[in-house]
């Protein structure tokens, strides 16, 4: 579930400044620290993976966080839960690539062996599905 799901412009939400403290400037880390609620005035997509937020802080700046850095508020101050609806392979298949392991080879013949280069391949891809 998206950030764009569960809120929208003029929502709070509550910065973790531990996540996001070695990219801001000390200004912003000082009214964070007086007050990690902020109101979200804008979304931003960050880095191409995601939607980030832009916060007007207590101080009256606004600055934009990443999505991970931050937990929504809900009109009564609770923390809004995000659930990653990341869906599971159940396939056999994919249960018994993830388990493959592959050690590298060392000796010439155990290079050039088709199954070892094989199980290599079947190894190197398997993140990708």
């Amino acid at each position: 579930m998206s950030i764009l799901d569960k809120t929208k412009i003029g929502n709070s939400a509550k910065v973790n400044l531990e996540l996001s403290k070695d990219r801001l400037t000390k200004d912003i880390v000082d009214a964070i620290s007086y007050s990690s609620v902020g109101k979200i005035c804008d979304f931003r997509i960050t880095d191409g993976k995601g939607i980030g937020v832009v916060l007007q802080l207590s101080n009256g700046k606004e600055q934009w966080f990443f999505e991970d850095e931050i937990d929504l508020l809900d009109e009564n101050g609770d923390v809004i839960k995000i659930i990653n609806d990341k869906k599971e392979n159940n396939n056999l298949i994919f249960d018994i690539l993830k388990q493959l392991k592959y050690e590298n080879k060392h000796k010439i013949n155990e290079l050039l062996n088709p199954i070892n280069f094989f199980l290599w391949l079947i190894v190197s891809f398997k993140d990708i599905f």
